[in-house]
């Protein structure tokens, strides 16, 4: 677009994101090593979270580091909180969780904010928002293709005022932490109905009978904290009163849910993209081969290179993206979203490959983060919608356009 801009953040967000960074140096780049020994420490197994993220979790909060991706909470915009997610994406798996701003729970508390009853967010949504719990989004499944959410089998039965619901879900993110006490479940309530029309999201209680964790998923063999789980539902009874929304709306709700989400990723997989390009410029200055440092070398030099641009054009898509959110809503979003989705990760991934490369054996062990921000952003190419059904999307968008200028027909 001719002469778009992007309007300057406000003192406040200036002001958050310094202290962001402020934060990520002296309080969680130090602590990933103790974290990781904590870990270690406690096996593949354990799930429970490290107590040096509660103690991060703590700082953050004093610091008002705290719920800062949800504008209602904040006070931020989309644009405005997206330098301070980008900054968490330089240590994943402390500095999300530290803010309260983690994944799938922050897509959760906004489908409370935006669609549950005074009870739901009295009994649910301010524990998540305080930092007490954690919860889960049970929506994929393994015996359908889940890119196409009206595929969703796990049926959600009524019964005089209850649901019961049957069914097989994974990557049930947040599953396998014992802080997680509730499940977002979405299922089929009236297969009959229109295809858009016949999913329901209900709150699931971890504890109610019939939920069974199953086991964890790893991402290339590394075992995430919170765990992505299997999760069988056998004859699982909630009240009707558990229903998100309204019964059969399941599809739209989750529409809303993922559009933020989306995004947030995106601002998270940059800062990871700026991460593996530090490390990428400081091993080709202290590395040396044939005489020389890798950075005197042009095919390196190339590389990095070609890494500022990805990151800087990845960016500006991302931006944008979130200042129409801001401006229009999610719905007048939802292209750039779909864009986003698919840049971001393709560039980040592409970074920290060539970083792993510069970094040669060393790049694919644990002595490094690089291989485990691959095997995560390789990953985010698939999960909340795999790149071809957004570039299946942007594309249908395009054939819809009308022309500026009429083109020339041979």
């Amino acid at each position: 677009m001719v002469g778009y801009e992007l309007p300057a953040p406000s003192p406040r967000a200036v002001e958050l994101r310094d202290a962001m960074a402020r934060f990520m140096r002296e309080r969680v780049l130090p602590a990933e090593a103790r974290y990781h020994a904590e870990r270690a420490a406690a096996g593949p197994d354990d799930h429970t979270v490290p107590p040096v993220v509660e103690e991060l979790k703590e700082q953050a909060r004093a610091e008002g580091l705290w719920n800062l991706f949800l504008p209602a909470e904040s006070g931020l915009t989309q644009l405005e909180y997206a330098p301070i997610a980008e900054l968490s994406g330089w240590s994943l798996d402390l500095a999300p969780e530290a803010i309260n701003c983690q994944a799938p729970d922050t897509g959760n508390m906004e489908l409370l904010h935006l669609l549950g009853t005074e009870e739901q967010k009295r009994e649910w949504l301010e524990p998540l928002l305080a930092g007490k719990i954690r919860s889960a989004f049970a929506m994929t499944e393994p015996e359908v293709a889940s890119s196409d959410a009206t595929n969703i089998a796990t049926r959600i039965e009524r019964d005089g005022d209850s649901y019961v619901i049957n069914g097989r879900k994974w990557w049930t993110s947040g599953a396998m932490d014992p802080r997680c006490a509730v499940f977002i479940l979405m299922g089929k309530t009236d297969p009959t109905a229109p295809a858009h029309r016949q999913q329901t999201m209900v709150l699931v209680p971890r504890d109610t009978p019939g939920v069974t964790v199953v086991r964890d998923y790893p991402v290339f063999g590394h075992h995430d904290q919170h765990g992505h789980a299997e999760v069988r539902f056998t004859d699982v009874r909630v009240p009707t009163a558990n229903v998100i929304g309204e019964e059969g709306g399941g599809f739209a709700a989750a529409q809303a849910r993922l559009g933020p989400g989306r995004i947030h990723h995106c601002m998270r997989a940059l800062g990871a993209a700026e991460r593996a390009l530090a490390l990428l410029v400081q091993r080709a200055k202290d590395r040396v081969a044939f005489g020389v440092p890798l950075a005197e070398q042009g095919v390196v030099r190339q590389q990095i290179a070609e890494s500022r641009l990805e990151i800087e054009q990845a960016r500006l898509l991302c931006y944008r993206a979130s200042h129409v959110i801001d401006v229009d809503g999610n719905k007048a979003a939802r292209d750039l979203v779909a864009m986003a989705k698919v840049a971001v990760p393709r560039a980040a991934t592409r970074v920290i490959d060539r970083a792993i490369q510069v970094h040669g054996g060393a790049g694919v062990t644990d002595t490094t983060p690089l291989a485990a921000m691959y095997a995560w952003h390789r990953a985010m190419r698939l999960f909340d919608g795999p790149d071809e059904v957004h570039l299946n999307a942007i594309a249908k968008s395009e054939l819809r356009q009308e022309p500026v200028f009429p083109s020339q027909r041979l």
